[in-house]
């Protein structure tokens, strides 16, 4: 498929609540031409084909799966549907971006990787703040050393709503965090512990507190909440150098960066009577750094586009998707365990 003479021919299933976003910003793109959207409401189809023009609409994934003009498939649909979708998508030859998160299982995840993998199609997850500007530009920095080693990172994602039925709090909210915390503490993770309770629903999580160990001892802390009188949508990176906190919740001021720390003193020519000695609080300016923004979704977007276009491997490919069921998926077992601390065996290579 070559950028120059083709557009990516796209299908769309799943048109409600967050699935219109997506349809929105594909069908604005130039390298993009939805095709078909396919969706259970009759309501919702009859909108979409008064919104776009020459739209194909469609109750029946089959209609999509046997359309040769469909180079790629969005799945915006409900969790549990995201791997028979993906999975039918992939063995019909078709790219597949899905919405957050992958599967439900680390072996459902598993299986869609092998299967993008063997047929060389491209497979993305919507680790939506991947491509958000505030979180690319922290990303940056970490890279280049400003904030020194990163030690923990801990994040609040917290609101009143939407309340989900066949997912808890943490699937529902955590994967975003996730996908964060392993592209900013770049290492493996080897444990979760986590422990949430049901107010609304029984057996349905509504606050989850997890948790995530990694290599070297660094660490994760997430809370996750769909009961909570406030709406907090913020990360804080702590390193050894600097500290950078996200708040997303700011129409401008996303980012500001700490230059706070402890520093060791030198201890070769002194002796000191305890360890506290040796160490010094540093407190230093705090800056704001003015970022471009653009929204994420088109950038999320655009680059599923870019990557079915040139082949090239996404940001949250199959892969990353498969690390953050993993990690969901050893945290639900901790919460049924009242918070066990829960390995994670070595992940083998697919």
């Amino acid at each position: 498929m070559s950028k120059l003479n083709k557009k990516v021919g796209l299908a769309q299933v799943g048109v409600g609540y967050w699935g219109k976003n997506l349809l929105r910003n594909f069908a604005a793109l130039p390298e993009a031409e939805v095709l078909q959207v396919c969706d259970q409401s009759p309501e919702i189809l009859a909108k979409l084909r008064d919104q776009y023009s020459n739209l194909d609409t469609t109750d029946s994934f089959t209609d999509i799966l046997t359309n040769d003009d469909v180079d790629a498939v969005i799945i915006a649909t409900q969790t549990p549907q995201h791997y028979e979708l993906a999975k039918e998508a992939l063995k019909a030859g078709k790219h597949v971006f899905v919405e957050k998160p992958l599967a439900q299982t680390t072996e459902q995840a598993e299986e869609l990787v092998a299967l993008a993998d063997q047929n060389d199609l491209r497979l993305m997850v919507g680790h939506l703040l991947m491509y958000h500007p505030a979180f690319t530009y922290v990303e940056d920095i970490i890279n280049k050393g400003d904030l020194g080693d990163i030690r923990y990172i801990y994040s609040n994602r917290v609101n009143l709503g939407i309340i989900r039925q066949r997912e808890n709090a943490f699937e529902s909210l955590a994967p975003h965090d996730l996908s964060l915390a392993l592209l900013f503490l770049n290492c493996n993770p080897v444990a979760v512990s986590a422990t949430g309770q049901s107010f609304l629903q029984e057996g349905i999580e509504d606050v989850a507190f997890a948790t995530v160990f990694f290599e070297n001892g660094k660490l994760a802390h997430l809370h996750t909440s769909w009961l909570d009188p406030h709406k907090i949508r913020k990360v804080t990176v702590v390193g050894s150098k600097k500290m950078a906190v996200i708040d997303d919740m700011e129409s401008t001021e996303k980012v500001r960066l700490y230059d706070k720390g402890v520093d060791l003193q030198p201890g070769e020519k002194r002796s000191y009577t305890n360890y506290a000695e040796a160490m010094s609080l540093r407190t230093g300016d705090i800056v704001i750094p003015k970022i471009t923004m653009k929204e994420p979704l088109r950038a999320e977007c655009q680059h599923f586009l870019d990557c079915v276009l040139s082949g090239e491997t996404p940001r949250s490919d199959g892969r990353n998707g498969l690390t953050v069921v993993r990690l969901l998926e050893a945290a639900q077992i901790s919460l049924r365990q009242g918070g066990a601390q829960v390995e994670l065996q070595p992940q083998a290579a697919i």
